[in-house]
Order: C-alpha cells, then structure tokens, then sequence
C-alpha cells in the first residue's frame, strides 16, 4: 500500500522495519508495518504518550503457538476474577479488592507476575466503570463481567519490556522462556500489548514531544461530517474542508465485499474447508480496508491541526453530532450513519491538539446546519450548498454549520468566509490502468 508508507510531509507517522537475519524457530519473523494509533494521550509535563502498532505476520508455527496459548493463560486470569466477583455477590459478601485478587491468583498461571496484574488491573477497572454506569444509566442495564473468555491480550508494562540489538523481549515468568520479536522499537518506548485483530499485532506505548507553546490566541471550529470529514472556520476569516470520500468509498468497497463474500458462504457447509477458506478472505480484505480507513483518518485530522498552527489557533471546538443517529432515514443511510466513526475523529482531533498545546474541548452542535449565518433564519437545507429562502445568502453547508458553532461555543458571531479551501486526507491511488493504450 503505497500511501500508507508516504505521509504527506509526516515521514514519523508511519515506519517499515525490515527485520533480516534474525529467525526465531525455522521461519524468520517480519514486522510489515508500524502504525501510530493516537488513542492513548497521557501528559506528563511536557511528554505524551501515543500508541505504535506493528503487525506480525510470518509467524512460525511454534512461535505462533505461544502467543495463542499466552493469550489463552490470560483469559483464564481474568475468569478467575470474573468467578471471585460473582461468588462474593452472590454470597452478598465484600467484593474482592485489588489486593484480594492478586493474591488469589498469584503463581497459578504461565505468565510474567506484572502480566498478571495488569489483567487484574483492567477487570477491576472495568467493574468500577460498570457500577457507575449502573448508578448514572440504569436503563442500560449493565452487567458485571460474566462472560467466560477463551482470549485476552497479555500486557508487560514499561519495566518488564527490555531491547537489545533490534530485538524486544517479553518474559513471561520464572522458569519460562520469553518471547522474542525482532522489533526495532525506539529508545522512547514504553509498556507493550499482544492484541489478536485478524492476525498478532504488537501495539507499543511510546513518548512523543509535546509543543512548547501554543501557536496562537485564536479560536477555531471543527463540524464533523460523513461526506466531508470536517470543517474548519477560525474566528479571522480562514476556513478549509477536508474530504471523507475516500473513507466512504472505503467502507462502500468493503460493504459490497461482505456482501458477495456471504452469499457465496450461505451455499456453503458452516466451517466446511470451503466455508473457512472464504472468511479468511474476508478477515484479510476487512482489515487492509480497516488500515486503509485508519491511515486516512490520522492525515485528514493532521491536516486539520496544521491548518489550525498555521492561523495562530489556541482554543478549538469539536462538534459532537450524536443527534443523527437517532433518526431512521432507511437501511443505507443507517447503515452509513452506523458505520460513521466520528468518536474515533473526535478523539484524534483531541490527541494530536494536546500535542500541538491547542486546547480542545467538544459539545453539542445541534442546530448549526440549519441556521443561516447572516440573518438566523432557520429551515432544513437540501443538498452540499445553503441557500437562505428569506436573505438569499448562499454558502457551504459544512462551513455554515462551523460558522454558527462559534456562536456556541464562544458566544462570539463570526463573518463568513470569503474563500474556503478544499483539501484531500491522502493522495488518490493511481489506476493500474492509467496510461494504457485504447482499443480504436
């Protein structure tokens, strides 16, 4: 994938490591591709913390076996603390704390003793969420763990992890061999994560710098769309539009794939050799889309802090439009607003602004589309242009919902923009065909 490894003026986003000469079992191991997922923002003083993916493909049958069997040891420790939590409510006697479980299941199981910890951790995390949500939300009905699992992802944090020449190693115990994946990591890497998502994937805690100032007193607005990923207007006049046509067809391409994929599956014996064969083809096509759509997002909000560095902007409002999923509009305008992922948008925007010091913060942007920027008259426009039916102003639709949120967000009326750029998240893939000689 071409576009992937090119980053637009970004060359950090994205790094192949080519791991040579160094085999693990009979078949050397080889890292395809390192990702930044921006889903974890720490701060500590002037150090955030992101999140590095690499894929492991060409695993050999033996060291493959060790991760599938390390996750499985993980999941036997978060069922045991899934048994614990259960018998003591239901014995209505105090619920087991950190220390409780620690204790019981120390030295049971074939993994580094923080390994085990850390599931430890993120079980009582994950009952102290679901309280709260009982409590604030009851009509959600939340239950407490009680699923059995067969896999969990298996955790080291940054004190077990060493490096040493190109290669990272994870233990997993007194008297057990660790685990050894030439991974080039950098000094700045942290706490690491075996996680399964159609294939072994290694996702890597690890430091970036922060900016040392903010670049600006400006103020700038972001209205996140489908069509257009989003719409940026500051309060100087500036104002640019950055596509999400491509993720769209992204999702369209993957959507017509699953499509043809299942019906050639429901002529098919269920887990039959043929039936398997044809969702390993879906698994692979599903996640090279899934990638694809991933790279798209991190270069169109880049785009969007670039834009907001180069107009002096220090405080930026993100639109939340959680509204429009609670509209039924039929099954492919459903199935488009089920697929829109603009929680993830919200939280790139706000990761990669803490890096740049920009101050972030989101709310509700009901009612910015349907309100004209000049005289506030109001009616549900049609179509990617606004026409005012009483002042008859014309505009974006997009920068017009991101004009009136500063109105919102600031309690400050801003003037429309006079020129509004249009930018693309990534370079369009050139045809294989492009350039070939027609038929006469």
């Amino acid at each position: 994938m071409a576009c992937a490894t090119k980053g637009l003026g970004h060359p950090t986003r994205y790094r192949t490591v080519l791991c040579d000469g160094t085999r693990i079992g009979n078949r050397p191991v080889v890292i395809l591709r390192a990702y930044n997922c921006c889903m974890l923002s720490i701060l500590r003083q002037e150090i955030m913390y992101t999140v590095r993916i690499y894929r492991l493909i060409h695993l050999s049958p033996t060291l493959f076996q060790r991760l599938k069997v390390a996750q499985m040891e993980a999941a036997r420790v978060w069922n045991a603390c899934c048994e614990l939590h259960k018998e003591a409510r239901q014995t209505r006697s105090p619920w087991p704390g950190q220390n409780d479980l620690q204790q019981a299941t120390k030295g049971r199981f074939a993994l580094h003793s923080q390994s085990v910890q850390m599931v430890v951790h993120a079980f009582l995390a994950n009952i102290e969420t679901t309280r709260k949500l009982r409590a604030t939300h009851p009509k959600m009905r939340m239950k407490y763990p009680w699923k059995t699992k067969r896999f969990y992802p298996v955790k080291w944090p940054a004190q077990a992890v060493s490096q040493e020449r190109g290669r990272v190693v994870l233990p997993m115990g007194r008297g057990r061999a660790s685990l050894v994946l030439p991974v080039d990591l950098p000094q700045s890497s942290g706490a690491c994560t075996l996680v399964w998502n159609n294939g072994f994937e290694l996702h890597v805690c690890i430091q970036v710098q922060q900016a040392e100032a903010a670049p600006g007193e400006g103020r700038a607005t972001v209205d996140l769309g489908e069509i257009h990923l989003a719409a940026v207007t500051t309060n100087t006049g500036a104002a640019t539009v950055i596509s999400g046509r491509g993720i769209r067809s992204l999702k369209r391409q993957r959507n017509m794939r699953h499509g043809q994929i299942a019906k050639k599956q429901s002529r098919c014996q269920k887990y039959s050799r043929r039936w398997r064969k044809l969702q390993r083809a879906k698994n692979r096509m599903s996640s090279r889309i899934e990638r694809r759509v991933r790279d798209l997002r991190h270069k169109a909000t880049r785009q969007v802090i670039d834009f907001c560095e180069k107009h002096q902007v220090g405080t930026l409002f993100i639109g939340n439009p959680h509204g429009v999923r609670q509209e039924n509009r039929g099954r492919h305008h459903n199935q488009r607003m089920a697929q829109w992922e603009y929680g993830k948008d919200i939280d790139y925007l706000t990761h990669k602004s803490t890096q740049a010091r920009i101050k972030s913060f989101t709310g509700s942007e009901r009612g910015t589309s349907s309100q004209c920027p000049v005289c506030r008259h109001k009616h549900k426009p049609k179509g990617r242009v606004w026409r005012c039916r009483k002042c008859g102003f014309k505009g974006h639709r997009d920068v017009v919902g991101s004009v009136n949120m500063h109105v919102l967000a600031y309690n400050e009326q801003v003037i429309f923009p006079r020129s509004v750029t249009y930018l693309r998240p990534g370079l369009s893939r050139r045809s294989r065909r492009a350039g070939t000689p027609r038929a006469s």
